[in-house]
């Protein structure tokens, strides 16, 4: 028979959630609720795995297709250096992290594809994703002069790590839930659930694209200040203001209805472009 988890490994997965001590029989407890979970889940899994594919062996994930778990370990194995292996969190970490990127360059590109009226994504449309991507954030490296904005842009109370986390977004990466679990709970000032990370950065995508769009679309405008305003909210999106507010706001009410960390529930019911 399988051992079940450690009351130990239990623990340290449970202390994700709450900022309150675990005692050790509640962490023994949780071991028995997590096989019972198993018991009751894995019946379900097994019916939807034969639906979508009678001749099917293997349990899946019949609602959606994931990273191949080993191909991903080999990958990371191949290019570590510093370290001896790879444990199976680093591979699910890698995995989260690469299906958030793919699914910001299929948007970007779906984005493209709908302007062009065509119903396939094609290499020019990932072409401009890309690009896209790649471009750097107005008002850095060379970008649009920051006192263009005037003095409302942007706050300046900034610190070092939400810094660090905007010069690498402006160096071209995508914002993932691992860069955004650094600063979560800084701005939160609470601990914050991944479904709660998950939506956030939907939320955060759609501001961008909907904000990049009023900009392209005002830039030929005879009056100047829309597109001002556009290129201002803009650079408060790509140096994170509109994250460190949502996520305060979240908190805030996170803690005014007596949570111990920031759900989806606190998450959905803001709005986003407020």
């Amino acid at each position: 028979m399988a051992k079940p988890y450690s009351s130990g490994h239990i623990g340290q997965v449970a202390a994700n959630f709450t900022d309150m001590r675990i005692s050790g029989q509640v962490k023994h407890d949780l071991v028995d609720l997590m096989v019972a979970e198993l018991d009751r889940l894995v019946p379900q899994y097994e019916a939807d795995t034969i639906a979508a594919d009678a001749g099917r062996k293997t349990l899946g994930d019949v609602e959606r297709t994931r990273l191949n778990y080993n191909r991903t370990r080999e990958l990371l194995i191949e290019r570590i250096s510093e370290l001896d292996s790879v444990g199976s969190s680093a591979v699910q970490m890698a995995i989260d992290d690469l299906e958030t990127y793919l699914a910001g360059i299929i948007r970007r590109a779906e984005s493209a594809a709908e302007k062009n009226r065509v119903g396939t994504i094609k290499p020019r449309h990932l072409a401009a994703a890309i690009a896209e991507i790649s471009a750097p954030v107005p008002g850095m490296d060379g970008g649009v002069e920051p006192d263009l904005l005037g003095s409302s842009s942007v706050g300046e109370d900034h610190d070092d790590s939400e810094a660090g986390i905007a010069e690498a977004l402006g160096g071209g990466q995508v914002l993932t839930p691992r860069t955004l679990r650094q600063m979560a709970k800084q701005f939160a000032g609470m601990a914050v659930t991944d479904e709660a990370l998950e939506e956030l950065l939907l939320l955060y995508y759609d501001v961008v694209e909907e904000t990049e769009y009023a900009l392209r679309t005002g830039i030929t405008a005879e009056n100047p200040e829309p597109f001002v305003d556009h290129l201002s909210k803009l650079q408060d999106l790509m140096r994170l203001g509109w994250m460190r507010r949502i996520l305060k706001r979240s908190g805030e009410i996170a803690l005014e209805r007596g949570y111990k960390r920031v759900d989806i529930e606190q998450v959905v019911n803001l709005d986003p472009f407020a």
